[in-house]
């Protein structure tokens, strides 16, 4: 019995593994369906929401929700691109992102979800939070201001005992993902190394390392996000 699943996506058909999340499956099938939280091999949680689509009628995240035969999916809608925008739009104005200061510019996944929708001035009001910049590692540095707690350092970044050097700290508008102190001075550079590469934004920057790609040749400084899954 054929373990495929026929499915489409705003009207394209294609075909995956049944039970792959959708995102996995639509980059398959070349389609991009954006996502600041998900990372491949890493159980995804829904964090960001991103990814919304919609299922027959229903609003779902496409990284948590897996793929099955004859689903008809909607992405590429202008409501839906519109939901997407306005959840850039309030990751931008609820930190403190001043990328031309930032090492991670043109790397910078929200940055560039940012100019894959046209974002200009966000509909909402900035909050310019006061939040500290967390050096205490010997290789990292920990900015708050450009978190946007998706949690993939959380989930993907840990010692050999299975343990997360990252974790949220306080509630509401207090959270943070803040870096286990313990744990943080033990870090050695290629933890470092994973810590920075699995965050999609600046808050995590290893020490002493600045421009080793030029700005101009980073990864969307020529290519926009997603120029990639193209078929």
């Amino acid at each position: 019995m054929s373990n495929l699943a026929k499915f489409k996506i705003d009207g394209v058909e294609c075909m995956a593994e049944a039970g792959k999340f959708i995102v996995e499956a639509a980059r398959e099938n070349g389609i991009f369906i954006p996502t600041l939280c998900n990372m491949p091999g890493v159980k995804p949680q829904g964090a960001c929401r991103v990814c919304t689509v919609r299922i027959n009628g229903r609003l779902m995240t496409a990284c948590t929700t897996p793929i099955g035969d004859g689903m008809e999916i909607e992405s590429n809608k202008p409501d839906l691109i519109d939901i997407r925008k306005s959840i850039v739009e309030l990751l931008f104005v609820s930190g403190n992102h001043f990328c031309p200061a930032c090492e991670k510019s043109g790397d910078c996944e929200l940055q560039a979800l940012g100019y894959l929708y046209q974002m200009m001035v966000p509909r909402y009001p900035y909050d310019f939070p006061l939040r500290e910049v967390d050096a205490s590692s010997p290789y990292i540095i920990k900015d708050q201001n450009r978190c946007i707690m998706c949690k993939r350092c959380i989930k993907s970044v840990k010692d050999e005992e299975g343990r997360s050097y990252f974790a949220f700290h306080n509630r509401g508008d207090k959270l943070e993902v803040v870096l286990d102190k313990v744990l943080g001075e033990s870090m050695d550079k290629q933890t470092a190394e994973k810590a920075m590469e699995s965050c999609p934004v600046g808050s995590i920057l290893v020490k002493e390392k600045g421009f080793a790609k030029p700005i101009g040749t980073r990864k969307f400084d020529r290519k926009p996000i997603g120029s990639d899954v193209k078929l």
